[in-house]
C-alpha cells in the first residue's frame, strides 16, 4: 500500500496544497502550528472514514469556505486508484472512487488503509470505553467492508432507539416502535460483536509480542475483549453459525433488560458498551500502568495493528506516526525507529535530523499550511 500523492483544499489551515510522497520513510517537519498534524488528519479521513481527532466537519473546512475536498493517489496490488473526499458545511459528505460516486463510506474500505499513533493515544490505554471502541472500530472497517456498513446502521439505530426513550414519558405511543429497533440493534449488534471478537483475538497475540519487545521482555501484556454477560466471545470462523449465536444471546439479555430501560430512558444492553480490558503482569493499565508503560501498550497497539492489516491484505497499511518521539524514552524511540521499514511511514517532527532516512526517502518542509522545501 503506497499513498502516491494527495492534493487538498481548504482543509484546515491548507487553501490548496500536493504533494508527492516517498513508497519509504517520509518526514514531514516543521515549526509547531503549521499543519503537519493537519497534513495526517486528511490522510486519516480518507482512511477512517473520519478524522482521527473525531473532530466536527464544519471545523475541518477551511475558513471562508463551502467545503474541503482531499484526493489521492494510492497503489494497492499494483493498481493506482484515485480516492477523494468532500465533506461540505450544508450537505452531506461524498466519497468517490477512480471518478465513480460511492453509496457509503464503506465501499471504499480497503482503497487506503493505514494506522495512526500519536501522543493523545494514551486514552486508549487511560480513557473511557469508547476510545478503545473506536479503535477497533476504525481498523476493522478498514479491512471488512460489511463491518462498516453494520456499524453505520447500528449507529443510526442506536440513536433512533434512545431518543424513543428519553421522549417516551411524555409521548407513550413512541414505545410501539421500539421492539422494530431493539430487532435491527441485536441483528447488527451481532455482527459488530462478531468482527471484533475474531479481531481482538489476533490482535492480543501480536500485541503481547510487541510490547514484550519494546519492553525488553519485562512485561506482559494481556487483552480481553468485554461485551454482554452471555455471549460467547471465543468465536470460530463460521461467521453466519456465530452471529446467530450472538444474535439470541442478545435478545436474551434484551428481553431482560426491556422494562429497566423504558423506566431509565437509556440502552442498557448492547454492543455500544463493548470495551478491551488491558492489563500488564497482571493488573489493569488503566488503573495502575505508569506514563511510559501507557506509552508502550499503546504503542504495541498500533504495530500489532499494522502487521495484522498487512497479514490479511497482503499489504503494509501507511503508517502514521505524529510527533510520537518526542513522547518516547530513548530505548522506546529505538523501538520505534527500528520498525518504520517494510512499508511506507510519513512521521511528523520539528527536527527532522533525528529521523534516519533510507536512500529515496524524503523530507517535506510544512510552513503556514505549504510545502516549502521538498529533498
Amino acid at each position: 500500500m503506497v499513498l502516491n500523492g494527495i492534493e487538498l483544499f481548504a482543509h484546515r489551515n491548507y487553501a490548496e496544497f500536493r504533494a508527492e510522497f516517498s513508497p519509504g520513510v517520509n518526514v514531514i517537519c516543521g515549526k509547531n502550528a503549521q499543519g503537519k498534524t493537519n497534513l495526517l488528519e486528511a490522510i486519516c479521513i480518507l482512511a477512517f472514514g473520519h478524522s482521527h481527532r473525531y473532530a466536527r466537519e464544519r471545523d475541518i473546512i477551511g475558513a471562508d469556505a463551502e467545503f474541503s475536498e482531499i484526493r489521492a493517489r494510492v497503489t494497492s496490488n499494483g493498481r493506482e486508484n484515485t480516492l477523494e473526499t468532500r465533506l461540505f458545511r450544508s450537505a452531506k459528505r461524498t466519497v468517490t472512487r477512480n471518478g465513480v460516486k460511492l453509496a457509503t463510506a464503506g465501499e471504499a474500505a480497503g482503497t487506503l488503509t493505514a494506522v495512526m499513533f500519536d501522543p493523545s493515544d494514551l486514552d486508549l490505554v487511560r480513557g473511557a470505553p469508547e476510545n478503545r471502541r473506536r479503535e477497533l472500530d476504525a481498523i476493522i472497517a478498514q479491512l471488512r467492508p460489511r463491518y462498516a456498513d453494520a456499524l453505520t446502521e447500528f449507529r443510526r439505530l442506536y440513536a433512533g432507539k434512545l431518543k424513543i426513550l428519553r421522549d417516551a414519558a411524555e409521548k407513550p405511543t413512541l414505545l410501539d416502535a421500539i421492539d422494530e429497533y431493539n430487532h435491527g440493534l441485536i441483528e447488527t449488534g451481532a455482527r459488530l460483536i462478531f468482527y471484533r471478537a475474531s479481531f481482538v483475538k489476533k490482535l492480543a497475540e501480536r500485541a503481547r509480542e510487541q510490547h514484550r519487545d519494546c519492553s525488553g521482555g519485562a512485561e506482559d501484556l494481556e487483552i480481553i475483549y468485554l461485551t454482554e454477560r452471555g455471549v460467547d466471545t471465543e468465536v470460530s470462523d463460521d461467521a453466519p453459525a456465530e452471529i446467530r449465536k450472538i444474535a439470541a444471546a442478545l435478545a436474551a439479555r434484551q428481553r431482560e433488560h426491556r422494562e429497566h430501560e423504558i423506566a431509565s430512558g437509556k440502552c442498557l444492553t448492547g454492543a455500544q458498551r463493548d470495551d478491551l480490558e488491558l492489563k500488564i503482569n497482571g493488573t489493569s493499565a488503566r488503573t495502575f500502568a505508569s506514563q511510559g508503560q501507557a506509552r508502550t501498550c499503546a504503542l504495541a497497539l498500533k504495530l500489532a495493528e499494522r502487521d495484522l492489516i498487512a497479514e490479511d491484505t497482503g499489504e503494509a497499511p501507511v503508517l502514521l506516526l505524529d510527533d510520537v518521539l518526542s513522547e518516547l524514552d530513548e530505548s522506546r524511540r529505538a523501538f520505534v525507529l527500528g520498525r518504520i521499514s517494510g512499508g511506507q511511514v510519513l512521521i511528523t517532527t520539528c527536527e527532522p535530523g533525528e529521523i534516519p532516512i533510507a536512500d529515496g526517502g524524503r523530507i517535506l518542509e510544512i510552513h503556514a499550511g505549504r510545502l516549502v522545501g521538498c529533498t
